[in-house]
């Protein structure tokens, strides 16, 4: 069970949420409105089939929440770089959401699923041999094969006459950022967050990765020629 489906499950053990509102009842006459408990049945049932769905889909459950962070942080950049410092005004691109769709829910969000789940099984625990140990494979081994992955997944989705040339010129100063980045808030997520919460705290550090990903993807490559 991963983070969200934990607090959807706190939430789902209030039996009932009550709250007052004021209504005018028919015939009342003037005598004005009454105070009267509702109780939101719906609300606490939509939670609880939350609930059901990411206990039972863990992987399908973590796919939606990190491919939404993905293409959130997109269209964040888009909103600032189209809506606000161009002039005119220019329309999202909806084919690039699109990729960042398939990226953040279908090839990143099984990585990390899995991986965090073998890392903590492979290291358990918070003692700070162990934490450098995470800390080391998560930033030297599992960040540059990401890297990659990212750069020629979305040249080849781009259909780039050169699925490589990207990655070539823009892995090593992306490598240095996450390093800045990751490291630290590495950290705080083997030091402070349980294990189920893990791959949502990274997804919500990634809404913030991802906009440093997407200011480099879109800085001009160097002419090979």
């Amino acid at each position: 069970m991963n983070g969200i489906a934990r607090l959807v499950e706190c939430l789902c053990e209030v039996p009932a949420i009550n709250f007052y509102g004021t209504v005018q009842l028919a015939g009342s006459r003037g005598s004005g409105p009454i105070r009267c408990p509702i109780k939101l049945a719906a609300m606490a049932t939509m939670l609880k089939a939350f609930g059901r769905f990411f206990t039972k889909h863990p992987l399908a459950g973590n796919g939606l929440v990190y491919g939404t962070l993905y293409v959130g942080a997109e269209f964040s950049q888009q909103t600032i770089t189209r809506k606000f410092l161009t002039d005119p005004p220019q329309d999202i691109d909806r084919s690039t959401l699109a990729r960042y769709a398939v990226m953040g829910t279908f090839i990143y969000s099984p990585i990390l699923y899995n991986w965090y789940r073998w890392l903590d099984r492979t290291f358990p625990g918070t003692a700070k041999r162990i934490i450098v140990k995470k800390l080391l494979l998560d930033q030297f081994v599992l960040t540059p094969p990401l890297l990659v992955i990212f750069f020629t997944g979305m040249s080849l989705m781009e259909q780039q006459s050169s699925i490589t040339e990207e990655c070539r010129q823009k892995f090593v100063p992306t490598f240095a950022r996450s390093c800045l980045f990751w490291i630290p808030a590495q950290t705080l997520n083997f030091v402070l967050v349980p294990p189920k919460f893990r791959v949502v705290y990274v997804g919500s550090c990634a809404f913030a990765w991802v906009n440093i990903l997407c200011w480099v993807k879109r800085q001009k490559m160097l002419s090979s020629n």
